[in-house]
């Protein structure tokens, strides 16, 4: 597997280039530059796999792929908001927020092995993507879950839930009411399922709603707890990584 990493911050880069060789995955190419980027595929074979970060110091990665066809896959690493993550999550392997999380590596290099054999290629309509950044997308979400209690089914009004979190390999909603449900699907298909202005993952376990925090209260390592209206079964967290976001997504 040829894979380049495109990082206008070195140490960013080099650091993201470590943890790839501890996945046995050897990056030994790194860019930097809109520029750089532009040059380097018009005199090399394409790789297989890309790293791209969005905001590179000659302009934005996008610029690469309106002058060159790349038909690489691409895993993002990026800092952008949760509107531009779900684009890119529509249209690319995966995401990575920064500062990148060892075991959400390891889970998109393990998506890209077993999804895309190297023969296979991914093709971004960047434009489009631009767009949205502009126009966030307009999509239906998920107004209800179907839970099973016993040998019924039970729906819940999404205004109804405070939380999702995962525990023991399971996947949970928490009700307004104080209930528990073990649901039928993952953490990572409901990032597309709900209502990006109502639910923020605040971490790799939760998903929070933003009607049922009742408060937020420094933690440690530069990081906040959250304290919803019923939910107290275990500390919920904003991950160091994402409180600048968790905050602009406040407001």
């Amino acid at each position: 597997m040829r894979v380049i990493i495109i990082e206008d911050e070195k140490p960013s880069a080099r650091r993201l280039q470590r943890m790839l060789s501890d996945l046995n995955v050897d990056a030994e190419v790194m860019l930097h530059s809109v520029e750089e980027s532009i040059a380097w595929f018009q005199n090399n074979e394409h790789p297989d796999l890309i790293f791209l970060d969005i905001q590179l110091s000659d302009g934005l990665s996008f610029e690469i792929f309106e002058t060159i066809d790349v038909k690489s896959a691409i895993i993002f690493t990026t800092a952008y908001d949760e509107y531009a993550l779900q684009a890119f999550k529509l249209n690319s392997i995966d995401y990575l927020l920064k500062p990148i999380d060892e075991d959400e590596l390891a889970n998109a290099v393990e998506q890209y092995k077993q999804n895309l054999p190297k023969e296979q290629s991914v093709t971004l309509d960047f434009n489009d993507i631009k767009k949205l950044l502009v126009n966030p997308i307009e999509r239906e979400y998920k107004k209800r879950f179907s839970v099973k209690v016993g040998q019924h089914l039970k729906l819940i009004n999404i205004d109804d839930i405070e939380c999702f979190y995962s525990e023991n390999k399971g996947t949970y909603l928490h009700t307004s009411e104080g209930r528990n449900y073990l649901l039928d699907t993952t953490l990572e298909n409901l990032e597309n399922e709900l209502e990006p202005q109502t639910f923020f993952r605040i971490n790799r376990k939760f998903f929070v709603n933003i009607h049922a925090i009742k408060d937020m209260v420094s933690y440690t390592n530069s990081r906040l707890q959250i304290k919803l209206n019923t939910y107290n079964e275990q500390d919920v967290i904003v991950a160091r990584e994402r409180v600048k976001t968790f905050k602009d997504w406040l407001e």
